[in-house]
């Protein structure tokens, strides 16, 4: 079976190209439709956000990005690589290509034709480039055909894209460009897809018609064109129609009366150079007849393939055609006579001592010489790089001295070291940029911990070095709440009970504070502790914590006893009034109340009643006329305050228990209060497993900000509970004078007085939101700890 005239050719992947073209995409993207679409793009598509420009990717990321953009954009495939292809013309030309693109040729037609070399000098830089390839035939018309070629499936429409753009552009033309055949290449040995187009010009009729009329007056008359005295008289004649281009160029004069038209060579009657000097002359080239049997090569390509000295050889013996892909036959060749031609020697043909080098690949021009019927391969080494030299064993001597060969390897060699200089930077900048990104992260983590610990215009305050001074919140509701009989449940469970109980419980409080945008203050054990209109100063602030503590008690219902098994049962109290604010210590500095309405409402929470909210007589008179229902308790005694009225707090009749607990009531979302809360499912957030919750809206909230959740502790410096209130033992103190007014109060000159209105509410805002759970089990494991030793007192008792 004769093989001679089958293609052999190394297996390649066409599945990889470099990052130039994906991040020519997302230039496009982000510049003509902004970062945001450029973000949902590369999610739906799921890649990365960037690419290097000397990385290769695969091809199936461009596929995916263009299919997500047609998605995004509703338009059909053709469109948006149209519109690539236009981008990709100016993203070359800003990207430094612009004076290589412009001199590639004088017309559309040249500068296509030469495409395939320009090509061939980028592949010197980037190896695994695999570019499609183009051949042009120009049509009697005026048109011409466009022949397309790739490995590539389906980015054919790119192609009228770039074309059209380099015509507008360079050749100031309009052009269209469209498909006359599609087929699979048979006579092509890699590049499958072979598309034509048609390319004609836009050029108006009525304008060709005013030029041809500018320049006689009778349409396929003769123009005579009278030369000067001192030359010979003759006269230029033409028909009629001309165009007013190839008329301008008759006009010209080159040398003593020469028009460029009319110049023509002048051959010598022999060729004066012999058979020696010019296989010395040009060392690497073949000539071959069309049964490809070789009839001449030039002195260091028998030298590197010694078989060309074998009379009547085969060139496609010890060759292959590695671009353009044809099959190696002369008929194939002439078709592409106007592409570079890349041959390749076959190893099994190379002599021994070639074993382990890389094989010699050529590339140059083919010259087809009817007289003769053989054609001429012009080539060089192809070589890209010193390394590659020294790998093929060739020194810079074998190249002739006139071939730019020499210069292009040391140019190459350079350019490659600088490209690889390029490349370190640009994978260093995306390292840099994924750590700024990590660092980012672990920023919002600092100050979501920092804002854990202290409001948010605080820590900002401390972390521009500023003094933090203190201020006063001259209305304010406080609420404190504890379990009953938790002494005793700490007695009889294991500690790991507690902390369960504790933290199931901490975590439906938590979530309340971002319903009502309340504060949370403190956790101490069983103790919790919020306040309304403080470090925000808001007018609802009443309203805001008696719809938390109705929340507290229905939360409650879910929190299973350990010892009985039964729901627990907390005691709440609240009361407003002022309070003065600011931050103490260094070292761990916390943000702490001082004041007489932080030791009453501890009063009203340790003389309540189990499941009851235990109002004071100002908060009464904070919700008296709003729909909350109230019951009067009557006088009670108060450790420290004496006789007062105080009442209990029984429901919200203006919102519904879903509501106050943040979750979708639609039976209710109709109904509103003037005065209070309403249902607003515009705002709907979510943090980790949690459910989403609904925000309640009052009429003092801030319309530009969502309501903080889990805001931060705040350290009480405080008299909290008379002594005998077994849940507050810890926060008990006998520093306070006998009628329960401390005197903190009275030293506010000490601090530097500022006031908080609710015009600071912008300022003051945090939409911080930190781990619950974190933030519960560091104050649950003390009352772990405590409980286990309870209980084993208990045991010795």
């Amino acid at each position: 079976m004769n093989t001679k005239n089958q293609p052999v050719f190394t297996k390649r992947l066409f599945d990889e190209q470099y990052g130039f073209i994906n991040a020519c995409l997302k230039s496009l993207v982000v510049e003509k439709f902004g970062e945001e679409a450029w973000v949902k793009l590369r999610d739906e598509a799921g890649v990365q956000d960037t690419f290097l420009t000397h990385e290769v990717y695969e091809d199936e990321i461009t596929l995916h990005l263009v299919a997500e953009a047609c998605k995004l954009l509703g338009v059909k495939p053709e469109v948006v690589l149209r519109q690539f292809g236009e981008y990709f013309f100016e993203f070359c030309k800003r990207s430094g290509y612009h004076h290589m693109l412009r001199t590639l040729g004088g017309n559309l037609s040249e500068f296509t034709e030469n495409l395939d070399a320009l090509h061939s000098y980028l592949s010197l830089s980037y190896k695994e480039m695999n570019a499609p390839s183009f051949r042009v035939e120009r049509n009697p018309d005026g048109t011409m055909l466009l022949h397309y070629y790739s490995d590539r499936r389906g980015l054919c429409h790119i192609v009228p894209g770039i074309i059209g753009a380099v015509a507008k552009d360079f050749f100031n033309s309009e052009i269209t460009m469209e498909i006359v055949n599609q087929l699979e290449e048979l006579e092509r040995t890699g590049k499958k897809e072979h598309v034509v187009f048609l390319v004609s010009s836009k050029t108006d009729a009525s304008s060709k018609a005013q030029i041809l009329h500018s320049l006689t007056d009778e349409p396929n008359t003769t123009v005579g064109i009278k030369k000067s005295d001192h030359e010979k008289k003759r006269k230029i004649s033409f028909t009629m129609p001309r165009s007013y281009w190839q008329t301008s160029k008759e006009l010209v004069h080159i040398g003593k009366g020469k028009s460029l038209k009319n110049f023509e060579p002048v051959y010598p009657m022999k060729l004066k150079i012999d058979l020696q000097t010019f296989c010395h002359a040009f060392p690497f080239h073949v000539v071959f007849d069309e049964q490809l049997v070789v009839h001449q090569a030039g002195v260091n390509l028998q030298r590197t393939v010694p078989g060309l000295q074998i009379v009547n050889i085969h060139l496609d013996e010890y060759f292959s055609i590695v671009h353009p892909e044809v099959t190696f036959k002369i008929s194939s060749i002439r078709k592409f006579i106007n592409s570079h031609f890349v041959m390749q020697t076959r190893r099994e043909m190379m002599p021994e001592t070639w074993k382990g080098r890389p094989m010699l690949q050529l590339r140059g021009q083919m010259i087809w010489m009817p007289s003769l019927r053989c054609m001429l391969y012009q080539a060089s080494p192809l070589l890209r790089s010193l390394q590659e030299l020294e790998e093929m064993h060739m020194h810079i001597s074998d190249i002739a001295p006139h071939d730019v060969t020499r210069d292009l390897i040391l140019l190459n060699h350079q350019r490659l070291a600088e490209m690889e200089l390029s490349s370190q930077l640009e994978r260093k900048k995306e390292e840099l940029r994924i750590l700024s990104q990590h660092l980012e992260e672990e920023k919002r983590k600092t100050e979501n911990l920092l804002y854990a610990m202290l409001p948010k215009h605080v820590a900002n305050q401390l972390k521009e070095g500023k003094k933090v001074d203190a201020g006063e919140f001259k209305e304010c509701t406080i609420l404190f709440s504890d379990v009953v009989t938790f002494t005793n449940i700490c007695a009889m469970c294991e500690p790991i009970q507690i902390v369960h109980m504790l933290n199931s419980m901490y975590l439906q409080f938590d979530r309340l504070t971002t319903v009502h945008n309340v504060y949370k203050v403190e956790t101490i054990g069983d103790a919790y502790m919020v306040v309304g209109g403080v470090p925000i100063p808001v007018s609802s602030h009443a309203e805001r914590v008696a719809n938390f503590a109705l929340g507290m008690i229905i939360a409650a219902k879910e929190v299973i006893n350990p010892i009985t098994g039964g729901s627990i049962q907390i005691r709440v109290g609240l009361h407003s009034g002022p309070v003065l604010a600011g931050v103490v210590g260094e070292k761990m500095p916390r943000y702490c109340l001082f004041g007489d309405t932080v030791n009453t409402a501890s009063r009203m929470e340790s003389h309540g009643l189990p499941n009851k909210i235990h109002l004071s007589p100002t908060v009464y008179q904070a919700l008296k006329n709003k729909c909350f229902v109230i019951q009067k308790r009557g006088e009670i005694e108060v450790k420290g305050k004496g006789s007062m009225t105080t009442y209990f707090l029984e429901r919200n009749t203006g919102v519904s228990e879903q509501q106050i607990m943040g979750l979708c009531d639609l039976e209710a979302t109709d109904r509103e209060d003037s005065s209070q809360g309403s249902y607003q499912p515009g705002f709907e957030t979510k943090h980790k497993d949690e459910p989403f919750l609904i925000p309640m809206n009052y009429k003092d909230s801030p319309s530009e900000s969502l309501p903080s959740s889990n805001m931060s502790e705040i350290q009480i410096r405080s008299i909290l509970k008379p002594s005998d209130s077994e849940s507050y033992g810890s926060l008990d103190t006998e520093n306070q004078s006998e009628d329960g007014a401390p005197d903190q109060l009275q030293a506010t000159a000490k601090f530097g007085q500022t006031e908080y209105t609710e015009k600071n509410v912008e300022e003051l805002d945090s939409d911080s939101h930190v781990d619950m759970q974190e933030q519960n089990l560091m104050s649950v494991i003390k009352i772990g700890l405590l409980a286990h030793s309870l209980r084993a007192q208990s045991t010795l008792a």
